[in-house]
This record gives C-alpha cells, sequence and structure tokens, in this order.
C-alpha cells in the first residue's frame, strides 16, 4: 500500500465515459480482479439514476451498489454516504450530462463526507470520438481531470487516428496514463488503482484553501488609518497570487457560462 492509501480511509474512484464506452466491463474487471477480498477488500459502486440499468449492474462484484441523482442545474450530487466497511468506493458519472459539471459538484459532496479521491479513470469510447471529431473538447475535459485514460471501442478505428488521438495529449506532457482495454479488460487492475496522483487538474487535490473559512470577513481597502470606510475591491482586480487557482475548465464568465464549454454529447448519441 503506497503513503497516498495509508492517508485514506476509503480510496474514491471516480469513472468517466460516454454510454456504450464500455464503463462496466471496466468495473467489472477492476473490482474482480483489482481487489483482494481475502484481505478485506470491499467496493461500493454509486451509480446514475438517470442512465438506464445495465445488464452489468448486477455483476460488478460489488459488496454494495447505490444510485445517485444530480439536481435540474447540476450544481448538487444527491446520494448516500458509503458504507464504513467499504474500502473502495467507485462512482460512475452519467456519461449524458456534462462531466465538467458533475465533478464540480462531487467535490462538495465529498468533503461532505470527509472523502478525497484516490483517481479519476477515462473510459474512451473510440468509435464515437472518430465518428464525431466535434466531441473532441468533450474527451478534452475528460483527460484533463483524469489519471487513467482507458482507450476501449478501438474495433474498426484506423491506427492512424489512435496514434493522433493519443498522440495530442502526449504532445502536451499530459501525465495521465495511456492503456488499452482488450475485452473489456485491463493488463494491471492493481497499477490503475494505484492512488498515486496522475492527473493535471488539481481540483481535488488537498488545498489549503479549502479549510479556510472567510465568513464575515470584509475584503477591501480603505483610506482611513482606522479602517472605517471601507469601499470593496473589484474581484478582478485581485492580485491572482492572493486568490485561489482556478482550473480553466471550470472557471465561469461574468454571465455564469463557462469559459471552456462543451458540447453536448447527448446531440451525437442519436
Amino acid at each position: 500500500m503506497s503513503d497516498v492509501a495509508a492517508d485514506l480511509s476509503q480510496l474514491v474512484y471516480v469513472i468517466l465515459g460516454a454510454p456504450g464506452s464500455g464503463r462496466r466491463e471496466v468495473l467489472a474487471d477492476l473490482i474482480g480482479a483489482g481487489l483482494d477480498a481475502a484481505a478485506g477488500e470491499r467496493a461500493h459502486v454509486i451509480l446514475p439514476a438517470g442512465e438506464p440499468e445495465h445488464a452489468l449492474d448486477a455483476q460488478l462484484g460489488a459488496a454494495t451498489t447505490a444510485r445517485m441523482r444530480w439536481d435540474i442545474d447540476l450544481r448538487a450530487l444527491f446520494a448516500d454516504a458509503p458504507p464504513a466497511e467499504a474500502t473502495h468506493v467507485f462512482i460512475v458519472l452519467d456519461g449524458t450530462l456534462d462531466p465538467v459539471d458533475q465533478l464540480e459538484a462531487l467535490k462538495p459532496w465529498l468533503a461532505a463526507h470527509e472523502l478525497q479521491v484516490a483517481r479519476v479513470l477515462t473510459v474512451a469510447h473510440c468509435q464515437l470520438a472518430e465518428k464525431h471529431p466535434a466531441l473532441k473538447p468533450w474527451f478534452d475535459a475528460c483527460v484533463h481531470f483524469s489519471d487513467v485514460v482507458l482507450l476501449n471501442r478501438r474495433e474498426g478505428v484506423a491506427n492512424k487516428w489512435m496514434s493522433d488521438f493519443r498522440g495530442s495529449y502526449e504532445a502536451q506532457h499530459i501525465p495521465c496514463l495511456f492503456e488499452m482495454v482488450k475485452a473489456g479488460k485491463v493488463k494491471n487492475p492493481a497499477r490503475l488503482l494505484d492512488p498515486t496522483a496522475r492527473r493535471l487538474s488539481q481540483y481535488f487535490d488537498p488545498s489549503e484553501w479549502d479549510d479556510l473559512d472567510l465568513e464575515g470577513i470584509e475584503i477591501g481597502e480603505s483610506e482611513d488609518e482606522d479602517g472605517e470606510n471601507v469601499k470593496p475591491l473589484d474581484k478582478n482586480a485581485i492580485d491572482p497570487d492572493d486568490q485561489p487557482p482556478v482550473d480553466p475548465y471550470l472557471e465561469r464568465r461574468q454571465g455564469g457560462a463557462r469559459a471552456l464549454p462543451l458540447p453536448d454529447i447527448r446531440d451525437y448519441l442519436k
């Protein structure tokens, strides 16, 4: 067990991917071949309520399963806390909804239950990505948050496309692992479950800003020595070094829209 694992009472794994990408097959392999039941390792799986039940849901090998749902704006996640006896918690996000919105709302839910993300895994539907180049920004976002990208549904996909797709991320020196899925199985499940972070995004990493309570604190400037008549500062004028870092995919413009909006994957699943 790594030092990271020793610090976490429950290891949380978040699984991204489009419908039909093979998330259930991969999840069943990770649980069946990656966990040691004899050593007391037990999996709890949280599935999206917004997706129809899958034929493999009952065959995942998890000790317990649950469902989660989102509010209408994807700003809040609703699910019961995982049972205390679960050592590994697998959360499958809804493949039909915006992955960034779901990840953003997932963090406060995790904090409320004193949980931290061990790894984020994306199961990439290569056939879908090749057929619809307009979905590349959607996959880019998933890769940005992922420690592991599993290339699946590769049947009939051109070798050059596969090389270009993977190469586009390697050229950016994105640190996540890229591996192939064969017949629903990965080469080394235990390696993929190692909680050592390899993701580019720092959104789920512990931060000194997480524990700061700024309620009642007035940030501004005053021309008076006694600090009265404080004029609020324009937040856009605050030195970036004095603000918590904002993930580029989570940044919002003044009207509330994402600075990096993603295509709606549902438009390409018809």
